[in-house]
C-alpha cells in the first residue's frame, strides 16, 4: 500500500523559476534535435501545398458558382 502525503489546504508549491536565457537555450537545443527537411524536400512539399490549395480553391469556386446558378435560376426565377 502506498502512503500519500497531504498538504495543508491553500498551500501551493511554487514552480521553479528559470531565467529567460535558459529558456532560449532550451529552445535552441530542441530545435537542433528536430529533423529538418532538405532544400529539395522543402521545395517539393511547398509546391504540393500550393497545388492542393489551388485545387481546393477551384473546387470550392465551382461549387459556389453552381449554388449561385441554382439559387438564381430555381428560386429567383432567373
Amino acid at each position: 500500500m502506498t502512503s500519500h502525503t497531504k498538504k495543508a489546504p491553500g498551500t501551493k508549491s511554487a514552480p521553479a523559476r528559470k531565467s529567460r536565457f535558459s529558456f532560449f537555450r532550451e529552445v535552441v537545443a530542441e530545435l537542433r534535435k528536430a529533423h529538418w527537411p532538405t532544400r529539395q524536400e522543402a521545395l517539393r512539399l511547398s509546391l504540393l501545398v500550393l497545388i492542393v490549395c489551388a485545387a481546393v480553391g477551384a473546387i470550392l469556386g465551382a461549387l459556389d458558382y453552381g449554388f449561385y446558378r441554382l439559387f438564381t435560376d430555381l428560386i429567383l426565377g432567373g
